[in-house]
């Protein structure tokens, strides 16, 4: 389950690549793209979530999960100047990847 769940994230972590060069660039990103990165982002949430409700996950699973968690509280954040059609600050866009990178890389390490 880990390893689907790994390969969910890092497809949207390509998306959110996409997205932030966007907005970096000072240029509004697709909102079907942003969509579609949410989706991927829950899809994984919900695998890990999963594995660890299965009661045989490592504490490193758990420490991931709630990176990947705060991350989509910024994803969500970042959606709300999408929504309001304003740039969002470079500086959370920064954030929310490095968190969600952090997260990712942490469940990655189990698999290793």
């Amino acid at each position: 389950m880990l390893k689907y769940a790994v390969i969910v994230f890092c497809i949207a972590a390509v998306g959110g690549l996409v997205l932030a060069a966007h907005v970096l660039r000072n240029k509004f990103a697709p909102w079907a793209l942003s969509l579609l990165h949410a989706l991927l982002g829950a899809t994984g949430l919900i695998l890990t979530l999963i594995l660890l409700v299965q009661g045989n996950a490592p504490q490193k699973v758990l420490i991931g999960l709630a990176l990947l968690l705060l991350a989509a509280l910024g994803g969500f954040f970042l959606a709300s100047f999408h929504l309001r059609r304003k740039l969002p600050p470079k500086a959370v866009v920064v954030i929310h990847a490095g968190v969600a990178a952090a997260g990712l890389l942490t469940l990655v390490s189990v698999l290793l």
